[in-house]
């Protein structure tokens, strides 16, 4: 990373504002824009757009870059930042990580070197246990009795239920994991849980965490597992559950979403900053 002293780091939530403290406590040079309104800065001075990007070898956009198109996600700026007047500041030659690119059209990054951080497989493996903590924290507060000792079922056995199946265990919950492929319902059955079928889920369950963005708990589907469960679904928009079925059913859906930034922002900040610095050694910037 010779060619890459200073970040700026322009807008995003409070996971944005760690990956900034982090960077600089390695030694970079941070160049902190978009956070005017926040409270608490970690130490670090904000600064003003033109600023950040004139004098940072690198910008980190925050995760995701914009949320209405137009802007840049910025809940902590003083006014808006809208993203086609910043790209006119930004060099052709500067790096510019950001993570999905939300409502922002492809075209609006056209002519930029950009780099998706989170895309990358270590990002989503090491976001998997903020993620899990965060889900469980939900089902703590919203179910009204104790995880050790409920049935809950697990929606898919990737990164999320992996971790999240694991941390149910240990607090003594019943725990059952539904998968499609044969190979993972075996591995979930040498893990000592109960498999199901995702397509041909019977039980009748307490909690339902769902890891899958796909429509999985249908009418039907939830008529039969989740008449009296509570359901927190972690995949993005629109989710794996039919909420309007729900809602006839009075089955309560909670929709997860972002849940490392905000159960785990800290953790969830150095992540990001590592996965930049994994990005810039890779391409060697």
């Amino acid at each position: 990373m010779l060619n890459i002293n200073s970040f700026g780091i322009i807008g995003g939530d409070k996971r944005q504002l760690f990956c900034a403290r982090s960077a600089a406590d390695d030694g970079f040079g941070v160049f902190l824009a978009g956070f005017g309104k926040c409270e608490n800065t970690l130490g670090l001075k904000n600064t003003d757009i033109k600023t950040a990007v004139e004098n940072a070898d690198a910008l980190i956009f925050p995760l995701p870059i914009s949320k209405d198109g137009e802007t840049v996600n910025a809940p902590f700026a003083d006014k808006p930042i809208l993203f086609g007047e910043l790209k006119e500041r930004i060099k052709k030659d500067q790096p510019v990580f950001c993570g999905m690119n939300g409502k922002l059209g492809s075209d609006a990054l056209s002519g930029l070197k950009t780099f998706c951080y989170s895309s990358r497989e270590e990002f989503a493996a090491a976001n998997a246990v903020p993620t899990a903590e965060g889900a469980i924290e939900i089902a703590m507060h919203e179910y009204a009795g104790t995880l050790s000792g409920s049935d809950v079922l697990i929606i898919g056995y990737g990164k999320i239920g992996r971790v999240l199946s694991m941390m149910l265990r240990g607090i003594g919950a019943r725990v059952s994991v539904s998968a499609r492929q044969l190979k993972d319902l075996e591995l979930i059955k040498a893990a000592g849980m109960n498999a199901e079928h995702t397509a041909r889920i019977r039980g009748r369950y307490d909690i339902i965490f769902n890891t899958v963005p796909a429509l999985i708990l249908d009418s039907r589907t939830l008529a039969k597992c989740a008449s009296d469960a509570l359901v927190i679904d972690l995949a993005s928009l629109p989710g794996g559950a039919d909420d309007k079925a729900a809602e006839r059913m009075s089955i309560k859906v909670i929709h997860a979403l972002s849940l490392p930034g905000k159960a785990a922002p800290k953790t969830a900040g150095i992540i990001i900053k590592n996965a930049v610095y994994n990005i810039i050694e890779e391409e060697d910037l």
